[in-house]
């Protein structure tokens, strides 16, 4: 883990879970840049990509995840390992740590279903040791409604749901999402949601100010920082930066500092669970 300064003194850690459980709605690029504005304001931050895709750790990572021993596939297998082994603080975003994904998160659900008395709490029993010591986790769900989405949902303290508001059907299925972590509130009572995420969003057209209007009326609670489309998103990608560093005057870098911002005022505030 990253080495604290010597008047360092336990946090209040909280632990933010982006999921969706469809592919392609901005949740690796909303982990990334928001950790990386996090970091900028002087917090200390642990991503854990928890989606067997591991985009988060490619575009992280100093290393392939293919090349990477100690994964969250380990972490979640071995009860008892330290899990200082698993975290990297050598990444692509300056003050950002990683615990790296892998592709064989694929089989891991019939490991903590088979293993575990409780499977869907094996992730919230592993960072135990993390809590007091990072100010933010933040861990990047895979797209699906399985184990791993729950264990991610049952460890955080809050989530947050990206939405591609400029898709035709962007809206469509996260009523179940929605039920699936109502059903986790007798594991996770005090879990808060921090709102839908309007991703690719552009008030100018139609489809936009329809799914904006779902999504008030699906979750209740929309999230005021809305991130537009821009080609800087695979520009950061290709270059594996975050895209503050490649225009800090690009409308999204901006959007993401004002992401980071509010959620760090919005979990200080005192909760209403």
């Amino acid at each position: 883990m990253v080495t604290p300064p010597e008047e360092f003194q336990k946090v209040d850690t909280k632990i933010i879970a982006v999921c969706n459980h469809k592919g392609g709605v901005g949740k690796t690029t909303t982990c990334i840049n928001l950790a990386d504005n996090l970091a900028q304001m002087g917090k200390y931050v642990l991503v854990i990509d928890m989606d067997p895709q591991n985009n988060a750790s490619q575009h992280m990572g100093k290393v392939h995840p293919a090349q990477v021993v100690h994964t969250v596939t380990e972490l979640l297998a071995n009860p008892n390992g330290p899990i200082d082994a698993f975290i990297y603080e050598e990444t692509n975003l300056e003050g950002v740590s990683l615990i790296y994904g892998s592709i064989t998160l694929e089989n891991v659900d019939d490991t903590l279903r088979n293993d575990y008395p409780r499977p869907n709490e094996v992730l919230k029993e592993r960072i135990k040791p993390l809590i007091g010591f990072y100010d933010y986790i933040i861990i990047d769900c895979p797209p699906s409604l399985k184990l791993l989405t729950m264990n991610a949902i049952a460890a955080a303290t809050h989530y947050l749901i990206p939405v591609e508001s400029g898709a035709p059907y962007g809206i469509h299925g996260l009523h179940d999402l929605k039920t699936r972590i109502a059903r986790l509130h007798s594991i996770n009572p005090s879990l808060q949601f921090l709102g839908a995420l309007l991703i690719r969003h552009d008030s100018r057209h139609i489809m936009c100010r329809e799914n904006e209007n779902e999504a008030e009326t699906l979750f209740g609670k929309l999230i005021p920082i809305k991130i537009s489309a821009t080609s800087k998103i695979n520009l950061s990608v290709s270059a594996k930066r975050p895209i503050r560093t490649l225009d800090r005057n690009n409308a999204v870098s901006k959007q993401y500092k004002e992401l980071a911002e509010w959620i760090d005022t919005e979990v200080s505030e005192p909760s209403h669970v």
